[in-house]
C-alpha cells in the first residue's frame, strides 16, 4: 500500500478516535454523552450495519477455517505469552493472568479494525472481516470463561472447575447480544433469497454510514475513562506482546501455513494489529483485578497501534482488484 493510501486510511481512523478524546478532556462533551453515543453504536448502528452487510453484500469466495485458525492460532499464543509474563516476570496471580491473555488477544475489530479495512480494501474487506467479527465474540467469551474458571481454583476463590455452568453463562450472553442477534438475523434474510426493499435498504445503508465514525468518536471519548491509572510497566509489557507479536504470528501462519489469499491475509493482520477491546477492561471488572493493567493497556495500545497498523499497511503489498 502506498503512502497516500496509507495517510487515507489509517490517520482518518485515529484522528475521529483523537476527536473524540479531546472532546471529553477539553469538557466540551461531558463523558456520559459519550456513554450515550456508545450505547447508540453498540446497539443500534453497528447491528443494523452488520445486519446490511451480511443480508445483502457478496460474501467472499474463501474457506473461513483457514483464516479463523491463522487469526485464533495468534490469539492462542499471545494468550499463552501474557500469562507466562504477567506470572512469572511480574509474580501475579492466575485471575490477573487471564486479564493479561485478554489485553494480549482480545483485538477491538468492530470499532477499529472495521473501518480501516473497509477504507482500504471496500466492500470485499468488509464482508472478509465480518467472517472474523462472526465468530470473534463466541470465541473469545467462551475462552475467557474456560480461563476463568480455571484461575478461580488455582487462586483458591473456587472450589473446582464448572464448565458447565461457564458455558451456560456464556450462551446466556451471546444470546443476548446485539452483534450476533444482527449477524443471525442477516444470515437468516439472506438464506429467503428476499431483497430488502429500497427505502429500507436506503435507511440502512445511510446508517452503516454513520456507525464507523460514530464508533471511532466513541472510542476516542471512552479513553478518557481508562486513562493511565499507575503501574505502567506490565502493560507496556502486555501491550507490546498485543502490538508486535500477535501480528506477527498471524501473518507467517495466514501466509507461509495455510497459504490464504492476498486480501484474507491483510484483513487478517490488520485485526490482529488492532489494539486491546474494551471487553478486557469488562472481565477485569468482573474479577474486580487487574483494573489498572486493563485499562492502561487499552490506552496504550490504542495510542501505539497508529504507528504499528501504518507499518502493517505499508509492509502488505498491494491487493489486485482492490
Amino acid at each position: 500500500m502506498n503512502e497516500n493510501a496509507l495517510v487515507s486510511v489509517v490517520l482518518p481512523v485515529f484522528c475521529f478516535i483523537g476527536l473524540g478524546y479531546l472532546l471529553v478532556a477539553g469538557r466540551v462533551l461531558k463523558g456520559a454523552i459519550g456513554e450515550a453515543l456508545a450505547d447508540f453504536v453498540f446497539k443500534v448502528a453497528i447491528p443494523f450495519h452488520l445486519f446490511r452487510a451480511i443480508a445483502t453484500l457478496e460474501l467472499p469466495d474463501i474457506n473461513p477455517w483457514p483464516f479463523w485458525l491463522a487469526y485464533f492460532g495468534g490469539a492462542a499464543v499471545n494468550i499463552a505469552l501474557a500469562v507466562i509474563i504477567i506470572q512469572r516476570v511480574f509474580g501475579r496471580d492466575a485471575r490477573v493472568g487471564v486479564i493479561a491473555g485478554m489485553c494480549a488477544s482480545y483485538s477491538n475489530i468492530v470499532m477499529a479494525g472495521m473501518p480501516m479495512v473497509t477504507q482500504a480494501f471496500g466492500e470485499p474487506g468488509l464482508v472478509t472481516i465480518l467472517l472474523l467479527i462472526a465468530v470473534h465474540v463466541p470465541v473469545m467469551m467462551t475462552v475467557s470463561a474456560v480461563m476463568i474458571e480455571i484461575a478461580e481454583v488455582r487462586d483458591g476463590t473456587r472450589g473446582k472447575v464448572d464448565l458447565l455452568s461457564a458455558m451456560g453463562r456464556v450462551i446466556v450472553n451471546l444470546a443476548q447480544n446485539q452483534f450476533i442477534i444482527a449477524i443471525v438475523a442477516g444470515a437468516l434474510w439472506r438464506m429467503t433469497g428476499w431483497t430488502i426493499p429500497a427505502l429500507p435498504l436506503n435507511v440502512l445503508e445511510r446508517l452503516g454510514e454513520t456507525s464507523i465514525p460514530l464508533a471511532l468518536v466513541a472510542l476516542g471519548m471512552s479513553l478518557h475513562q481508562y486513562g493511565i491509572k499507575g503501574n505502567i510497566l506490565p502493560a507496556i509489557a502486555i501491550g507490546s506482546v498485543k502490538l508486535l507479536v500477535m501480528p506477527v504470528v498471524v501473518f507467517v501462519l495466514a501466509r507461509f501455513v495455510f497459504d490464504l489469499p492476498p486480501l484474507a491475509v491483510a484483513v487478517a493482520v490488520v485485526a490482529a494489529a488492532c489494539p486491546t477491546g474494551a471487553n478486557a477492561y469488562l472481565i477485569a471488572t468482573r474479577f474486580q483485578t487487574g483494573l489498572a493493567l486493563s485499562a492502561n493497556t487499552i490506552t496504550l495500545t490504542t495510542a501505539l497501534s497508529l504507528l504499528t497498523v501504518g507499518i502493517w499497511f505499508s509492509f502488505l503489498p498491494p491487493i489486485e482488484g482492490v
